[in-house]
């Protein structure tokens, strides 16, 4: 018998919005949540903008749990309940075993690891670390294996527990496992997503070093420029979502809404740079190929793709060539568009947040837009819906991600089933 996942819960903690409803209100309305870097001084940094999230863990977490978890795990626990919560699931001790996680982040807690350094070093005056000036906690820092773990601890899952580290194609991969762990019967539910909290100087030192990020730094709400002939590079960001994953009958029977069915996931390496991409998309557009074979949508039927559009100048013009090469003409007649815009690039959460807000669209028949899209460029002319939302019907929805070291990945979402 063919077991299916279908989407009855989502959570997401994003710039400019906590929570699935003002997620949607931000991105329907193509406001931008990028800002000046406020959670340390950007001082002598090439890039000084992020998008960060102006989130409050008192309202959602214990002043224990806020005290033991880094920034991005409280990102992850706290979409993970709002998800949970949304599915109306209530885990009992039969029902723990056949739940599991799957949690995705690039960077893992970087943020607080190098805080810590910086405590025990005498801001890196010594070699000598001083062990009496660092938390009992930062070994849970150390690795990211530590958010899948909190996140089976707050929703009680027994069943299998593992972290996705596969850059900024993380979130889409952690939930693209969970796709599986279900087709191949070994869970009947999945907390699915991935949570990142990068706005760190060492973070940002990275992307400077090789200028991957944008340098309007005068003018960082319209700094994420997705497609536009002016772009400059990405806007750092953070924050979380999840979705619960569950077997369509699984749901059925304890009559939960299916919001949507994740149809189709695949993967691929390009085998040729760290961080840079080939002009012509090819990879990304096996992955889609296989994506929508797997779901067994043609590519004609896509009626939306939401970009990775990071706003760099090799991967737009790399992912648009992907998407040609994948639909075909179709492909100038499908709307696309990039939420990076507005939210940033939150490295291994982003993919996550982005399939959040396909679920959203769907729901709402409505396409985010790609704001700040104001000057076409030639190489990226296909209809990137700039500015403004736009209504649609939205039936097969398909996401995709590109991550440094080669990493290319497609999510299809399609309708769901509803319970009898």
């Amino acid at each position: 018998m063919t077991r299916r996942a279908v989407v009855t819960g989502a959570g997401v903690v994003a710039p400019g919005a906590t929570g699935t409803k003002a997620f949607w209100e931000l991105l329907s309305s193509g406001r931008t949540a990028t800002r000046g870097i406020t959670l340390f001084d950007p001082a002598g940094f090439r890039s000084r903008i992020a998008a960060e999230c102006d989130f409050d863990p008192g309202t959602v977490l214990t002043p224990e749990e806020n005290t033991r978890m880094d920034r991005y795990v409280r990102f992850g626990v706290a979409a993970a309940r709002e998800a949970v919560a949304e599915a109306g699931l209530v885990t009992d001790e039969a029902r723990s075993w056949r739940t599991a996680v799957s949690m995705g982040s690039a960077v893992g807690g970087t943020t607080r690891l190098e805080a810590e350094y910086v405590a025990a070093s005498a801001r890196g005056t010594t070699w000598t670390i001083d062990h009496r000036k660092v938390t009992r906690d930062l070994f849970r820092v150390f690795s990211p294996a530590p958010l899948a773990g909190e996140v089976a601890e707050a929703v009680g899952a027994r069943g299998a527990v593992h972290t996705v580290s596969t850059g900024c194609t993380s979130g889409l991969d952690a939930i693209g496992y969970g796709l599986r762990l279900i087709e191949e019967g070994r869970a009947d539910v999945v907390i699915a997503g991935a949570a990142e909290s990068p706005v760190s100087p060492i973070t940002v030192a990275c992307f400077d070093a090789i200028r991957a990020t944008s340098t309007r730094n005068d003018d960082p709400a319209h700094a994420s420029r997705p497609f536009d002939r002016t772009r400059d590079g990405f806007v750092l960001g953070e924050g979380a979502a999840v979705l619960v994953l569950e077997e369509a009958g699984h749901a059925r029977r304890r009559g939960a809404r299916a919001r949507c069915r994740v149809s189709g996931f695949a993967t691929r390496g390009n085998a040729y740079h760290m961080t840079g991409l080939t002009r012509e998309g090819v990879e990304l557009a096996e992955a889609i190929d296989q994506a929508l074979w797997q779901a067994r949508v043609d590519p004609a039927d896509v009626d939306y793709v939401n970009a990775h559009g990071s706003g760099t100048q090799q991967n737009d013009r790399h992912e648009t060539a992907a998407v040609k090469r994948a639909l075909g003409a179709h492909a100038y007649s499908t709307p696309v568009s990039s939420i990076k815009s507005m939210v940033g690039h939150s490295l291994g959460a982003i993919g996550a947040i982005e399939l959040v807000a396909c679920v959203l669209a769907m729901e709402n028949d409505a396409v985010p837009p790609t704001a700040n899209l104001e000057i076409p460029d030639p190489d990226c002319d296909l209809d990137y819906v700039p500015v403004e939302a736009r209504p649609a019907r939205l039936r097969n929805v398909l996401s995709v991600g590109s991550g440094f070291g080669g990493f290319q990945s497609a999510v299809v979402l399609t309708p769901g089933e509803h319970p009898r």
